[in-house]
């Protein structure tokens, strides 16, 4: 009799319950096998995109955990069990966690953001958050800058993404701008020749755009001139202090008059 009681139960439960457990094991090998999917496709497609080999695990491993527990919640939907609690869980778990980790999001999506857009790579010298330097390495958090006096700078991606960012290097060249003040004796004429000679002789400088050297202004004691040319960038500051010293060598050795100071 009590056989027959629990054999009687079985059956209830195979009928009422165990078909949908089997109905739910099936969904979620089939569900297992879609994601593994996905995740290949993924792989594939974003190997041929554009997209920046640095952000392509990030991306997996946001998108592919988060399938994963979509399947675990609608498979444990479908058996039937309440998800108050799972859910009221979840839900406390993200707000503390977005909560503490607010400014490590915020530099993942900045790192996220630049290597996706690129509004600098490797190898450019940029202009951010006050300082300059050569980008070294683009890292998912924080963004590593080497200045010219060999210091290393390290700006993470929230901040660095969220404020004007000058690239240097972009435009494959870069424009020199200095003044060179002459006293009123001077040959107009014979200083803007040594100038632009200084120039042509001075390695690292372009052709085009053209340079320009000019009187901008007159002074009380001195006729100023502007000069203006342009530079690959990596050997601005080299090309700045070699073109500059040639300058006041070339026009002393000349006997060009320079203002006198006071």
């Amino acid at each position: 009799m009590k056989w027959e009681k629990f054999y009687d139960q079985a059956y209830i439960w195979l009928i009422s319950t165990g078909l949908r457990v089997l109905t739910g094991l099936i969904i979620f090998l089939i569900g297992i096998w879609l994601i593994r999917i996905i995740r290949s496709q993924m792989r594939v497609r974003m190997s041929k995109t554009k997209i920046h080999s640095s952000v392509q695990p990030f991306i997996l491993s946001l998108t592919i955990p988060a399938l994963y527990v979509l399947l675990i919640l609608f498979v444990i939907d479908l058996l039937g069990f309440q998800l108050t609690i799972f859910t009221t869980i979840i839900g406390a778990f993200s707000v503390a966690a977005g909560l503490a980790l607010s400014g490590t999001f915020q530099n993942f999506a900045g790192g996220v953001l630049i290597l996706l857009l690129r509004p600098f790579e490797i190898g450019d010298s940029i202009v951010a958050q006050g300082q300059e330097g050569k980008v070294t390495s683009i890292l998912i958090f924080y963004t590593v800058l080497l200045t010219v006096d060999n210091r290393t700078i390290i700006i993470p991606n929230g901040k660095l993404f969220n404020e004007v960012i000058v690239n240097l290097s972009r435009e494959g060249k870069r424009r020199l701008d200095f003044e060179v003040k002459l006293g009123y004796a001077a040959d107009i004429d014979k200083a803007k020749q040594i100038i632009i000679d200084a120039i042509n002789s001075t390695d690292n400088i372009l052709n085009d755009p053209p340079l320009r050297v000019g009187i901008t202004a007159l002074e009380i004691d001195s006729i100023r001139f502007s000069v203006n040319v342009w530079l690959v960038p990596d050997f601005y500051l080299v090309t700045k202090i070699a073109l500059m010293e040639k300058i006041i060598r070339n026009l002393g050795a000349a006997g060009i008059a320079f203002p006198k100071a006071g």
